[in-house]
């Protein structure tokens, strides 16, 4: 009987303090079906299998390896919604957005919080340096979410180290989600491999092909990646570029969306070219 009354009490307790929902399960599924309730990426065919675009009140993640689009696809969701009258904000935790890039991908700089941080390589193994970086970063992707009035808060961990990523708590995601829950705000991860996403929240994975141009030499040069079962996806948007001094040409990737608690469960692949968008 003694035992029965504790589990009793601390059930109770949990519920007040509202600890007894995880990320993946215990969370009513999303409901709202209206427009207002997603933020679309603006590509027919991509809000078709989102069923309207990125959750607001949710976590999701964009995931892939380099060149897969993963970069290309949050720029098109962060030009959707400034064009729309929204803010957004990007947390760039390795300093890797190009301002050419992000004008040509039609996103209203006017409208964009960028939070730029360390700039110096964190691809490697795990240092006190690299952490100090990661640390820094979810910090300030914590405070802009507080500080609400946001349509997307975006945070490119996309260039950290996956053994990196997984050591972070899992109640960092877990406090992130408490802060969006219920509000107008998307928070969107952008991540080399599936990390985390609320129960309402898409996981959007990709794996790609891309063609750039060395700005310096003229010369074309194509990557392509695997990222094994769980790959990200995204959508040419313009003359993105892949990194300083290098333009994109052309993309062919293959998106593919997983929510569970949404049923969402969808494929699209795209072939573009830069002068297409």
């Amino acid at each position: 009987m003694a035992n029965h009354n504790a589990l009793a009490l601390i059930e109770t307790a949990l519920r007040e303090r509202k600890l007894d929902r995880t990320l993946t399960s215990a969370l009513p599924p999303l409901e709202r079906s209206d427009a207002a309730a997603f933020i679309p990426f603006g590509v027919e065919a991509i809000d078709a299998v989102l069923r309207g675009g990125l959750p607001r009140g949710q976590v999701s993640e964009i995931a892939g390896s380099p060149s897969s689009g993963r970069t290309t696809l949050l720029l098109q969701l962060l030009a959707a919604a400034t064009r729309g009258g929204e803010i957004a904000s990007l947390v760039d935790t390795c300093d890797r957005l190009e301002v050419a890039s992000a004008a040509a991908a039609g996103i209203d700089l006017d409208r964009l919080l960028w939070i730029r941080g360390d700039s110096r390589p964190v691809l490697s193994e795990r240092s006190e340096s690299k952490d100090r970086v990661l640390e820094r970063a979810i910090k300030a992707l914590t405070l802009v979410l507080q500080a609400g009035g946001f349509a997307i808060v975006a945070i490119d961990l996309a260039d950290m180290h996956p053994r990196l990523l997984r050591t972070l708590p899992f109640t960092t995601w877990l406090r992130l989600q408490r802060i969006v829950e219920g509000s107008d705000t998307a928070c969107l991860l952008v991540t080399p491999e599936p990390l985390a996403r609320s129960a309402g929240g898409l996981t959007v994975m990709c794996t790609g092909q891309t063609t750039w141009t060395s700005q310096q030499t003229g010369s074309q040069q194509t990557g392509s990646q695997q990222t094994g079962s769980q790959q990200t996806g995204s959508q040419q948007t313009g003359s993105q570029q892949t990194g300083r001094g290098h333009r994109v040409t052309g993309l062919e990737t293959e998106i593919r969306v997983v929510s569970p608690r949404r049923r969402v469960d969808g494929e699209v692949r795209f072939t573009a070219v830069a002068n297409d968008y």
